[in-house]
Protein backbone atom coordinates (compact mmCIF):
# COMPACT_ATOMS: atom_id res chain seq x y z
CA UNK A 1 0.00 0.00 0.00
CA UNK A 2 1.39 3.60 -0.59
CA UNK A 3 2.30 6.00 2.11
CA UNK A 4 0.44 9.07 2.41
CA UNK A 5 1.14 12.40 3.59
CA UNK A 6 -1.92 14.12 5.19
CA UNK A 7 -1.46 18.17 4.96
CA UNK A 8 -3.48 19.85 8.15
CA UNK A 9 -3.89 23.28 6.62
CA UNK A 10 -4.28 25.86 9.11
CA UNK A 11 -7.57 28.60 10.73
CA UNK A 12 -8.99 30.42 8.43
CA UNK A 13 -7.76 28.32 5.36
CA UNK A 14 -8.53 25.39 2.82
CA UNK A 15 -6.90 22.63 1.47
CA UNK A 16 -6.97 24.88 -1.54
CA UNK A 17 -4.16 26.70 0.52
CA UNK A 18 -1.01 27.48 -1.80
CA UNK A 19 1.09 25.09 0.22
CA UNK A 20 -1.40 22.30 0.13
CA UNK A 21 -1.61 22.95 -3.85
CA UNK A 22 2.41 22.98 -3.94
CA UNK A 23 2.90 19.58 -1.95
CA UNK A 24 0.34 17.80 -4.37
CA UNK A 25 1.73 19.44 -7.43
CA UNK A 26 5.14 18.19 -6.56
CA UNK A 27 4.07 14.54 -5.90
CA UNK A 28 2.40 14.71 -8.96
CA UNK A 29 5.01 16.31 -11.41
CA UNK A 30 7.94 14.63 -9.74
CA UNK A 31 5.36 11.46 -10.11
CA UNK A 32 6.72 10.45 -6.30
CA UNK A 33 4.49 7.33 -5.23
CA UNK A 34 2.94 9.30 -2.81
CA UNK A 35 -1.13 9.86 -2.12
CA UNK A 36 -1.93 12.84 -0.58
CA UNK A 37 -5.19 14.10 1.25
CA UNK A 38 -5.59 17.69 2.25
CA UNK A 39 -9.13 17.42 4.34
CA UNK A 40 -11.51 20.06 4.80
CA UNK A 41 -11.83 20.88 8.26
CA UNK A 42 -14.37 22.65 10.32
CA UNK A 43 -13.92 25.38 11.51
CA UNK A 44 -13.86 24.59 15.23
CA UNK A 45 -11.07 23.18 16.54
CA UNK A 46 -12.38 20.18 18.61
CA UNK A 47 -13.80 19.02 15.63
CA UNK A 48 -10.87 19.46 13.58
CA UNK A 49 -8.97 17.18 15.83
CA UNK A 50 -11.69 14.52 15.96
CA UNK A 51 -11.69 14.40 11.66
CA UNK A 52 -7.94 14.08 11.88
CA UNK A 53 -8.23 11.33 14.63
CA UNK A 54 -10.61 9.57 12.10
CA UNK A 55 -8.46 9.74 9.03
CA UNK A 56 -5.08 9.06 10.80
CA UNK A 57 -6.85 5.48 12.36
CA UNK A 58 -8.72 4.66 9.18
CA UNK A 59 -4.94 4.98 7.37
CA UNK A 60 -2.75 3.48 9.38
CA UNK A 61 -2.69 0.41 7.89
CA UNK A 62 0.41 1.83 5.72
CA UNK A 63 3.19 4.51 6.49
CA UNK A 64 1.62 8.01 7.34
CA UNK A 65 3.42 11.61 7.69
CA UNK A 66 2.15 15.05 8.49
CA UNK A 67 2.69 18.35 7.03
CA UNK A 68 0.96 21.34 9.28
CA UNK A 69 0.71 24.93 9.00
CA UNK A 70 -0.42 27.05 11.43
CA UNK A 71 -2.88 25.73 13.55
CA UNK A 72 -2.21 22.94 11.24
CA UNK A 73 1.47 22.96 12.57
CA UNK A 74 -0.37 22.75 15.99
CA UNK A 75 -2.75 20.09 15.26
CA UNK A 76 0.35 17.82 12.98
CA UNK A 77 2.38 18.14 16.18
CA UNK A 78 -0.46 16.56 18.39
CA UNK A 79 -1.39 13.78 15.82
CA UNK A 80 2.48 12.81 15.84
CA UNK A 81 2.89 12.38 19.58
CA UNK A 82 -0.47 10.52 19.75
CA UNK A 83 0.51 8.72 16.63
CA UNK A 84 4.23 8.56 16.57
CA UNK A 85 4.41 9.85 13.46
CA UNK A 86 6.62 12.05 11.20
CA UNK A 87 5.34 15.48 10.96
CA UNK A 88 7.00 19.01 9.23
CA UNK A 89 5.67 21.99 10.53
CA UNK A 90 5.54 25.25 8.70
CA UNK A 91 5.35 28.51 11.11
CA UNK A 92 3.61 25.89 13.61
CA UNK A 93 1.06 27.79 16.35
CA UNK A 94 2.28 27.13 20.36
CA UNK A 95 -0.29 28.19 21.78
CA UNK A 96 -3.24 28.70 19.88
CA UNK A 97 -5.78 29.49 22.61
CA UNK A 98 -4.24 32.64 22.97
CA UNK A 99 -3.53 33.68 19.98
CA UNK A 100 -7.35 32.54 18.58
CA UNK A 101 -8.76 34.55 21.55
CA UNK A 102 -8.59 37.39 19.35
CA UNK A 103 -11.20 35.56 17.04
CA UNK A 104 -13.79 34.96 19.88
CA UNK A 105 -17.09 35.85 18.65
CA UNK A 106 -18.89 35.46 15.06
CA UNK A 107 -16.28 34.93 11.91
CA UNK A 108 -16.61 33.98 8.21
CA UNK A 109 -14.11 31.60 6.77
CA UNK A 110 -13.13 33.44 3.91
CA UNK A 111 -12.58 30.25 1.12
CA UNK A 112 -16.01 29.30 2.57
CA UNK A 113 -18.22 31.96 2.92
CA UNK A 114 -19.48 29.66 6.05
CA UNK A 115 -19.97 31.74 9.32
CA UNK A 116 -18.92 30.25 12.77
CA UNK A 117 -18.99 31.36 16.08
CA UNK A 118 -15.95 31.22 18.41
CA UNK A 119 -16.48 30.97 22.35
CA UNK A 120 -14.08 30.08 25.32
CA UNK A 121 -15.48 26.57 24.77
CA UNK A 122 -13.26 26.13 21.94
CA UNK A 123 -10.19 27.88 23.85
CA UNK A 124 -10.68 24.91 26.50
CA UNK A 125 -10.51 22.41 23.52
CA UNK A 126 -7.22 23.87 22.66
CA UNK A 127 -5.83 23.64 25.86
CA UNK A 128 -6.47 20.18 26.53
CA UNK A 129 -4.88 19.24 23.23
CA UNK A 130 -1.79 21.10 23.95
CA UNK A 131 1.68 19.13 24.46
CA UNK A 132 3.29 19.83 27.35
CA UNK A 133 6.64 18.33 26.27
CA UNK A 134 7.60 16.49 22.79
CA UNK A 135 7.99 12.65 23.37
CA UNK A 136 10.23 12.29 20.29
CA UNK A 137 11.08 15.36 18.75
CA UNK A 138 13.74 13.82 16.10
CA UNK A 139 10.33 13.02 14.55
CA UNK A 140 9.22 16.86 14.11
CA UNK A 141 10.70 18.98 11.11
CA UNK A 142 9.96 23.05 11.24
CA UNK A 143 10.18 25.45 8.97
CA UNK A 144 10.33 29.34 10.25
CA UNK A 145 10.52 32.25 8.81
CA UNK A 146 11.51 35.32 10.99
CA UNK A 147 9.19 37.89 9.67
CA UNK A 148 5.88 36.22 10.62
CA UNK A 149 3.77 39.02 11.26
CA UNK A 150 1.08 36.63 12.74
CA UNK A 151 3.36 34.54 15.26
CA UNK A 152 6.72 35.33 17.10
CA UNK A 153 8.81 32.54 15.55
CA UNK A 154 11.10 32.79 18.72
CA UNK A 155 8.12 30.67 20.68
CA UNK A 156 8.44 27.62 18.31
CA UNK A 157 12.49 27.50 18.27
CA UNK A 158 12.20 27.39 22.31
CA UNK A 159 9.50 24.88 22.42
CA UNK A 160 10.56 22.20 19.02
CA UNK A 161 14.09 22.25 20.94
CA UNK A 162 15.98 19.17 19.61
CA UNK A 163 13.89 18.86 16.49
CA UNK A 164 14.85 19.73 12.85
CA UNK A 165 14.38 23.66 12.78
CA UNK A 166 15.29 25.94 9.72
CA UNK A 167 14.68 29.08 10.41
CA UNK A 168 15.25 31.63 7.92
CA UNK A 169 15.30 35.90 8.14
CA UNK A 170 12.34 37.59 6.57
CA UNK A 171 9.15 35.81 4.84
CA UNK A 172 5.85 35.86 6.48
CA UNK A 173 3.29 34.16 7.80
CA UNK A 174 2.42 32.12 4.71
CA UNK A 175 6.13 30.63 4.55
CA UNK A 176 7.13 32.32 1.34
CA UNK A 177 9.38 30.21 -1.27
CA UNK A 178 7.67 27.29 0.68
CA UNK A 179 8.30 24.90 -2.28
CA UNK A 180 11.91 24.98 -2.34
CA UNK A 181 11.92 23.32 0.86
CA UNK A 182 9.90 20.24 -0.69
CA UNK A 183 12.85 17.61 -1.78
CA UNK A 184 13.96 18.00 1.90
CA UNK A 185 10.50 18.13 3.47
CA UNK A 186 10.29 14.59 1.76
CA UNK A 187 13.50 13.28 2.36
CA UNK A 188 13.20 13.87 6.21
CA UNK A 189 9.26 12.46 6.08
CA UNK A 190 11.36 9.33 4.71
CA UNK A 191 8.21 7.51 3.18
CA UNK A 192 8.85 4.43 1.47
CA UNK A 193 6.48 2.06 0.75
Amino acid sequence: MRPLIIYIHGFQSSPLSEKAEKVRGYLLDNEVPIDFVSPILPNYPGESYQRLTALVEQRHSRPIALIGSSLGGFMATVLAQQFSLRAVLVNPVIRPYDLMSAFLGENQNPYSGERFFLHEGHMDELRKLAVSALNDPQQLMVLLQTGDEVLDYRQAVSYYQGCRQIVEEGGDHRFQNFDKHLPEVLRFLDLTC
